[in-house]
């Protein structure tokens, strides 16, 4: 699976304005709630539990709040560029600066692991996670994860 076929790209946002995790997952709710016609709280609800379970903070200043939603009908993420890192309680216990949030069905249990797998071959390279934070705009932003999943690709 790849990280471009379920990527909303319209959503992405550079410089979020996120003071703390709380905030990040609210305003993540409300932007997937809005783009797909969803009821935000339950977004937020099923996000918030996800974490209960334990930090999706993966490390390197990346998260991927995760989390199944009903009446989703496919897998769905956007991404985030934080302007001023927050505190996640990611396992490495850096702060975060980039959130992908990725929500799934419920009855997508393989499709949802792909789609985690494919954020995760991402974020392991450091350059890329590097090249994300210097860029300025949405395009610019996008036209790293494409280029990086092409290199992935080839």
């Amino acid at each position: 699976m790849r990280l471009t076929e379920f990527l909303d790209f319209d959503a992405i946002r550079v410089g979020l304005g996120a003071g703390n995790k709380r905030q990040l997952l609210q305003m993540l709710g409300q932007t997937a709630g809005a783009r797909l016609g969803l009821d935000p709280a339950q977004i937020v609800d099923s996000i918030v539990e996800r974490e209960r379970l334990g930090s999706t903070g993966f490390g390197n200043g990346v998260a991927i709040p995760h989390g199944k939603i009903e009446g989703l009908t496919t897998i769905y993420a956007l991404l985030v560029r934080i302007a001023e890192p927050i505190n996640y309680k990611a396992i490495d216990g850096m702060p975060v600066d980039l959130a992908f949030l990725l929500l799934s069905p419920p009855d997508a249990g393989a499709a949802h692991l792909k789609a985690l797998a494919a954020v995760s071959r991402m974020i392991r390279h450091g350059a890329t996670i590097e090249k994300m934070r210097g860029a300025r705009s949405r395009d610019a932003l996008a036209a790293v994860l494409m280029a990086s999943e092409e290199r992935d690709a080839a």
